[in-house]
């Protein structure tokens, strides 16, 4: 048994960083529709490498013809949103490279998007990568573990309902 549920008597879905970097807080992230909260609660990660890999056993919803950002429902039913830089969008899909495709059933690990980090700031844009849950008003209990490096096996958000 877990320490949190040793605490609160609940079980928690934990959903790990989806690419190595440093894990900060969603609020750090210069744009408003992530650091507001209007998309859910979650985190960021500012990448050191360029692959983005599945946070939790899920089904990937929608994978961005562009590569950019990649739609996931987690097995254990969050809705979670990566989305690979800021402003990626517009540069069409060029650095990224797709692994995935809508309707896969995708593990723990598994790569996703690769993406040319140094293409992105060569562009001119922030390569840090938010990763939020989109209904988080599901969570009642949620908690981020930021503020360090992180790779695809630490975990940075813990859920509760």
């Amino acid at each position: 048994m877990g320490l949190f549920q040793k605490l609160f008597g609940k079980a928690t879905d934990d959903l790990y960083a989806p690419m190595a970097g440093k894990a900060v807080a969603i609020t750090q992230v210069p744009d408003p529709t992530f650091a507001e909260g209007m998309l859910g609660n979650g985190i960021a990660i500012e990448p050191t490498e360029g692959k983005v890999y599945a946070p939790c056993d899920a089904t990937v919803d929608m994978m961005f013809p562009t590569g950019h950002a990649v739609s996931l429902v987690a097995d254990c039913g969050a809705e979670i949103l990566i989305h690979v830089g800021l402003e990626t969008v517009s540069l069409e899909g060029k650095p990224f490279t797709i692994h995935a495709a809508n309707g896969d059933k995708v593990k723990k690990g598994q790569l996703l998007i690769e993406v040319d980090l140094k293409a992105v700031e060569a562009a001119g844009l922030k390569t840090i990568t938010p990763m939020v849950v989109c209904n988080t008003d599901n969570y009642p209990t949620f908690q981020t573990k930021v503020d360090r490096d992180v790779t695809n096996a630490d975990v940075v958000i813990q859920l509760a309902k």
